[in-house]
């Protein structure tokens, strides 16, 4: 496989629970793409959301990556350490008139359609009981996905002026991410298709903050008999780390790559030393598929 530039990727879970067989196929397929282009895999933790994380979860997260052989380079980086970076970049586009404070509530959402229609852009707010939003700083009608080729996003939501901090004062996912991904010089995100929708919000504010966005792959998701995601909100199953190469065979199949998860190897290093030497995208499905078990 012909190495890309300077690669960086990363796995950025949110520490609400243990790891799943839907993270682990997603930080099995970020860290494999990472390591066929001789690249670096960081690992970020994304703690920005106190009321959903679980005590220990980060911790746990940690241990069943290294338990699966999944072992990243440099430190791990926590974004509960970055708030400020965040803040300063919001007073920023709130003093150039880019970002302004809302105090419109869901529920008035919902009843305006569900979109949300710029009602306090120029109402000239307080910070008080306020969220922040961004103006719509680019349209972004599609963009182009390694594995899918071009995806096309909902044009409504290609121009609403989104949330990059809530009224609770909690930082939202879609700034904190495209800064953190900015900062650690990531230039491949390797992700679950759950968040093909967002990636035009950040591939806006790239446009925005004047960067280029990264090169982008969603893996094809994971869901349980009754056809949902498998999530921790979905009360997913913990994989097991005292015993891992069952799980890591089966989310290689489930990557495509059955003739590595078929071999008879003892330990969780020789499966992925296979799995790097074998990984192409021409062996990625692009349709979810349920899983029952493994």
């Amino acid at each position: 496989m012909t190495p890309l530039s300077s690669y960086i990727g990363r796995f950025a879970p949110s520490p609400s629970g243990p790891l799943h067989f839907g993270s682990l196929v997603a930080a099995l397929g970020s860290y494999l793409d990472a390591r066929a282009h001789h690249g670096q895999w960081l690992v970020r933790i994304e703690d920005i959301d106190p009321p959903r994380e679980k005590p220990g979860a980060a911790s746990d997260i940690l241990r069943t990556l290294e338990a699966y052989g999944l072992h990243w380079d440099g430190d791990v980086r926590y974004q509960s350490q970055h708030l400020g970076d965040y803040q300063a970049q919001i007073d920023a586009w709130l003093a150039s008139g880019q970002a302004y404070y809302c105090t419109c509530t869901r529920r008035q959402i919902k009843a305006s359609g569900g979109v949300y229609l710029g009602t306090c852009r120029d109402k000239g707010l307080g910070a008080t009981h306020a969220a922040v939003r961004l103006k719509s700083p680019v349209e972004v009608l599609a963009f182009n996905d390694r594995l899918h080729g071009t995806l096309h996003l909902d044009a409504t939501l290609a121009n609403e002026d989104f949330i990059i901090k809530r009224r609770d004062g909690l930082y939202a996912y879609n700034l904190a991410v495209v800064l953190d991904d900015l900062d650690q010089g990531i230039t491949d995100i390797v992700r679950g298709a759950d968040l093909i929708m967002p990636t035009g919000r950040h591939i806006a504010l790239y446009a925005q903050l004047g960067e280029p966005a990264p090169r982008y792959l969603h893996l094809p998701l994971a869901l349980n008999v009754g056809g949902q995601k498998l999530s921790k909100q979905n009360r997913a199953p913990a994989i097991n780390n005292q015993a891992p190469l069952p799980a890591l065979r089966a989310a290689m199949t489930f990557l495509g790559l059955q003739s590595v998860a078929s071999e008879e190897v003892a330990t969780t290093t020789e499966l992925l030393n296979l799995a790097v030497n074998t990984w192409s995208l021409m062996h990625l499905p692009r349709q979810t598929e349920v899983i029952t078990g493994f």
